[in-house]
């Protein structure tokens, strides 16, 4: 009877199971058959050590992925990863929980050397902001009152001041443009009529003040045009959805050159971060209306110029960062997403890569061990801890200082780092978290230890991430865009607001200047004067506080 190796019937596709095979020709000899059958079965039972092997693997894996799972749906961590399903298209959650801190160079508003922050006692109210206009409410004793006992006459001698944190309700107003008209005694000549003022849509009846709030309701406050509508509908004025989504479409179109010019600011910086996110477009072409699309962000800039860049594309191929990025020169960071290769292939890029990816990739393996033991994962997190201790301890310095603080630290720092990854890859199983973890690791070694070249490059992506969560935020309550035209200018917009937030600018104030004078402008350089880092607001703060306490005297 020939022997035939027994192998299971039905093996899912994940499963390999070598069967032994006898040769054609078995030997006579009963020494050498019995030996071929010795190994025969030795080899047999090699496969179904394997396949045991491959089944406990893979049970383990999916343990994990239920951990992981419940825990994102019903655990609390200080990586926020539950409630955010959609915030990132990789492992960004992080980024919920992170710091300019964690950024080596962070881009922030200039303040005042020295100024340090008022610590308010436990228990007492703080001050409203000394920003805020006031309105004098006075409250006098009645005359009868202002006679001493004694009979005679009180005189002030003080008064005590008390604050109240109070608001105006939006008032919707018309505002009527009367042109003086001329004309000849005799009618001789043409009448002359003052000329009007270049407006922002010159077809519409939206005033340039009213375009900027319709735009920062929508995009600052996350408010959909439907309920914008509603609210417009209380104060008596009737303006349908319809026609607010087309003023944000014709605001963006004209807010187009200012988008230009912050990319061109954008790409004069050392380095830039970039990342994407999902939005749906309704009705996109090729598309159908559940299918996704991507929102692409950039952030960076020189010194003093912080930038945020949106643009959206239907895809998430290579060519989108190609393409947004054509004839930039300097240090990119993102994250481990393959579509970031074919741009540091570009001459002049050189790619850096986050190691908040990595550091949470190994988070997840800690969160899958058993309660209450330390294993590999927590060793790794608390390596790269010692990475961002170093970032933490030289956050404040110039860049000279934190380059010599990076060779003298964090350089033998990531040392250790990779001899730990070399000694543990070959002792864990690849498929499970922290298999995973170390195989992302050790695939972007050197892009993760890059940032150690110089002072000034970040050691994540965290930056471009902070960057994407007002929009997450915004999408949360509009769900989606109507078309793609509407997904082009929410990315105009966004750019805009993020942008003047990063340089430290109200962004009503900013927007309602760049709606009055965007018009006028007639050359570039009219143009690069209302750039965030060119604008000064402080009249602009003054004109509206008065207005505000002409309103407030008006209610009172």
């Amino acid at each position: 009877m020939p022997f035939t190796a027994a192998k299971p019937a039905i093996l899912p596709p994940q499963f390999t199971f070598t069967q032994p095979v006898l040769p054609a020709v078995l030997p006579t000899d009963v020494a050498a058959l019995t030996a071929l059958l010795h190994q025969q079965h030795a080899a047999h039972l090699a496969s179904v050590d394997s396949l045991a092997q491959q089944v406990r693997d893979y049970v383990n894996q999916v343990i994990e992925q239920m951990v992981l799972a419940r825990h994102r749906q019903f655990g609390s961590s200080s990586e926020q990863l539950s409630g955010q399903g959609r915030l990132f298209d990789e492992a960004e959650a992080l980024a919920e929980s992170s710091t300019e801190e964690q950024d080596i160079a962070p881009i922030v508003p200039e303040t005042v050397a020295g100024a340090d922050k008022k610590v308010v006692a436990r228990g007492k109210r703080s001050s409203l902001p000394a920003a805020l206009p006031r309105f004098d409410v006075v409250h006098d004793v009645p005359a009868a009152e202002r006679t001493c006992p004694c009979g005679t006459p009180m005189v002030e001698i003080g008064q005590d001041i008390s604050e109240q944190l109070d608001i105006v309700p939006m008032q919707v107003r018309v505002l009527r443009h009367i042109r003086k008209r001329y004309g000849c005694l005799g009618s001789i000549h043409a009448p002359v009529t003052a000329a009007l003022p270049p407006q922002p849509l010159p077809k519409s009846n939206a005033s340039a003040d009213f375009l900027a709030m319709l735009l920062i309701i929508k995009f600052i406050d996350g408010l959909p045009l439907a309920r914008f509508e509603y609210v417009l509908a209380r104060h008596g004025a009737t303006v349908p959805r319809q026609t607010l989504a087309r003023w944000v479409i014709a605001a963006a179109r004209m807010l187009q050159p200012l988008h230009n010019l912050m990319r061109d600011a954008l790409f004069d910086g050392a380095f830039l971060h970039i990342d994407e996110t999902v939005v749906q477009v309704l009705k996109e072409d090729g598309k159908t209306p559940t299918s996704t699309s991507y929102m692409w962000v950039q952030t960076g800039g020189p010194p003093g110029k912080p930038v945020t860049i949106y643009d959206y594309d239907p895809s998430r191929s290579s060519a989108v960062p190609v393409r947004l990025l054509q004839g930039y020169k300097g240090y990119m960071m993102t994250d481990g997403y393959t579509a970031y290769n074919a741009l540091a292939k570009e001459d002049g890029i050189e790619h850096l890569i986050c190691w908040a990816h990595a550091r949470r990739r190994f988070v997840e393996a800690v969160r899958v061990q058993p309660k209450g033991k330390r294993g590999r994962a927590d060793e790794a997190v608390a390596l790269i801890g010692k990475l961002y201790g170093i970032e933490r301890d030289h956050k404040d310095g110039t860049d000279a200082q934190r380059l010599l603080a990076r060779q003298q630290h964090s350089v033998p720092a990531l040392a250790t780092l990779h001899a730990w990854m070399e000694k543990n890859l070959p002792m864990v199983t690849p498929k499970s978290a922290l298999g995973t973890a170390l195989a992302y690791m050790q695939k972007y070694w050197h892009g993760l230890s890059r940032y150690t070249e110089r002072g000034d490059l970040p050691i994540d992506n965290n930056r471009a991430e902070n960057a994407i969560r007002p929009f997450v935020v915004g999408r949360k309550s509009w769900l989606f865009a109507d078309t793609a035209a509407g997904a082009h200018a929410s990315a105009v917009v966004y750019s805009m607001v993020q942008t003047a937030k990063a340089n430290g600018l109200e962004p009503y104030a900013w927007l309602r200047r760049v709606m009055r004078d965007l018009p006028k402008a007639t050359t570039v350089e009219d143009v690069e004067a209302l750039l965030p880092w060119n604008v000064d607001l402080t009249q602009d703060v003054l004109d509206a506080g008065a207005m505000l306490s002409e309103s407030a005297a008006g209610v009172a």
